[in-house]
């Protein structure tokens, strides 16, 4: 007798695969639609992708990146796109590396408050945008940052955990 098996990380990936296309496929009907009414918008370009990781409980992590969003089953285009962010934690510091080409660093606005990092990025053609909630609290005066060949880096360490003092009874 079969036994019901749980969806496997390629399982997963493949319906997500195939829920993108059908949505992009949607997307192009009404495109040719509005085009034969004379009703074209031009957009783009569009920008769509996913990292897929395993989480600490061994399930699939989906991220998505891009400038296309979903609001219920209907894509939502977006000025802004999001930009590919890995997060590194070593020791007593956090390792936050973006991918923001095609901007000049000069147009690139970085704030960290506590465990959140906010990169935002405005040039005349590229937009993008991301809060990055951190695994830890940070101490912005410890955070640096570089950009090269359309990579951002930013270091920052730990905020120090308190200890705990004794006090004396008098």
């Amino acid at each position: 007798m079969p036994t019901k098996r749980s969806k496997d990380i390629f399982s997963y990936f493949d319906d997500l695969v195939r829920q993108i296309e059908e949505e992009f496929e949607a997307m192009e009907r009404e495109f040719f639609r509005a085009a034969e009414k004379g009703e074209v918008k031009t957009y783009g370009p569009y920008v769509y992708g996913f990292k897929v990781t395993v989480g600490p409980d061994g399930k699939p992590v989906v991220e998505e990146f891009g400038n296309v969003k979903r609001l219920g089953n209907r894509p939502l285009l977006s000025e802004e796109r999001e930009p590919l962010v890995d997060v590194i934690e070593k020791n007593d510091e956090i390792r936050v590396v973006a991918e923001v080409p095609g901007v000049d660093k000069n147009d690139i606005k970085v704030k960290v408050n506590g465990d959140l990092l906010v990169i935002s990025a405005n040039s005349q053609d590229k937009k993008y945008y991301k809060e990055v909630e951190l695994p830890a609290p940070v101490d912005e005066n410890t955070a640096k940052a570089n950009y090269k060949n359309g990579v951002l880096e930013v270091v920052m360490k730990k905020k120090a955990v308190a200890t705990g003092k004794d006090i004396k009874v008098e």
